[in-house]
């Protein structure tokens, strides 16, 4: 998804996702983009600063219940290449969060 259609969809009421159903994408009351990381609450904004680049690949983000993920996995949407981001051996979640480059 693009950031316009990350952006589009969370304006809809829509649930969007980043690389796994544990990273919600969401509008804060100050009208900022951020994901968060539910199982801590971990947060970071959708973008850099310069609010043009996102935080993460295009490719890994989805709408809940699209037919690209399903809701109801750990690790719904993978990676272009195959892993998934946020899960470690054994299919949990990990807990830590660091911000993309």
């Amino acid at each position: 998804m693009t950031l316009g259609e990350i952006k589009a969809a969370i304006d809809a009421g829509q649930t969007v996702h980043w690389a796994n159903t544990g990273y919600r994408v969401h509008k804060d009351s100050l009208g900022q983009y951020l994901i968060t990381f539910e199982p801590n609450g971990s947060t970071i904004g959708l973008t850099d600063r310069s609010g043009q680049r996102l935080n993460g690949e295009e490719a890994e983000f989805f709408i809940a219940g699209s037919e690209e993920g399903d809701e109801n996995t750990q690790d719904s949407h993978p990676r272009p290449d195959g892993q998934g981001r946020g899960v470690v051996p054994g299919g949990k979640v990990a807990q830590s969060f660091r911000r993309q480059r």
